[in-house]
């Protein structure tokens, strides 16, 4: 599985001066776990837990560890709710997703990228759409379970939810927090390609009563190979007033995937 720095930007799209903001509070796990908590319960929790903010903006701090190699960089991250993930380090790169629509341009390089959501979706082996990646920035099920062909158990400190029948291509579990119901844990695994997903919750913060990620861990296998990406989130507001410029440059290259 070799990453160029081109795919390492458009994982970073997945995973993936602010105005003074009111502190964040960093949510402490005290759920208590129900053993008797069927699917449907589960479901219906999760789905209130969903995020209602119009728009967010945060720093949002990247690392990427594969191998001996690791970077580290630091963007602006804004966010207007089912329509657009905007992110930029200092105009240089920008990034932009809509429901239609992924782009980037790279201004050290003179380089861009402009698509749609295939050939992230062929990256991953499976379907991937502006839902999916915004629900993985936001802490909620990438793959929305539903209470007829999921069922429900507890692992360790998490409600789990698995398919009844686990697809052919890639087996699925969602664990869910019991403080608040977002997401503790999303895993994909493709074992004819050896290949496995996993991103982790490591903590949530509440902003403007609003249960937000603070800080997310992504592994990403294929064979031997392995990437690890951290996202941490910083300076986190919500419901303000946000543009989110974004114009390639003429005369730059278009990168072919």
């Amino acid at each position: 599985m070799t990453f160029k720095p081109q795919i390492i930007s458009l994982i970073f799209v997945l995973c993936i001066g602010l105005v003074s903001c009111k502190s964040a509070k960093t949510v402490a796990d005290d759920g208590t776990l129900n053993t008797n908590l069927s699917a449907k319960q589960i479901i219906k929790n999760n789905v209130k837990s969903d995020s209602k903010f119009k728009t967010l903006s945060a720093k949002l701090k990247i690392e990427s560890h594969e191998g001996k190699k690791s970077q580290s960089v630091s963007v602006s991250l804004r966010m207007e709710k089912d329509k657009t993930i905007w992110m930029s380090k200092l105009g240089i790169v920008k990034a932009l997703i809509t429901p239609t629509r992924v782009a980037f341009y790279n201004k050290l390089d003179g380089t861009y990228f402009d698509g749609d959501f295939s050939y992230l979706s062929e990256l991953l082996g499976t379907e991937l759409d502006f839902n999916k990646v915004q629900a993985l920035l936001l802490g909620e099920p990438v793959f929305k379970p539903n209470t007829k062909e999921y069922q429900a158990s507890v692992f360790e400190k998490s409600y789990m939810l698995a398919p009844i029948k686990q697809d052919d291509l890639f087996e699925l579990f969602l664990l869910f927090n019991p403080t608040h119901f977002k997401m503790d844990s999303q895993q994909i695994t493709q074992s004819k390609t050896k290949r496995h997903l996993e991103i982790n919750y490591l903590a949530y913060q509440e902003v403007e009563k609003e249960i937000l990620p603070e800080r997310i861990k992504i592994i990403a296998l294929e064979n031997d190979d392995q990437l690890k990406i951290d996202l941490e989130y910083k300076g986190v507001t919500l419901n303000q007033d946000l543009r989110f410029p974004f114009k390639i440059p003429s005369g730059y290259n278009k990168i072919e995937l």
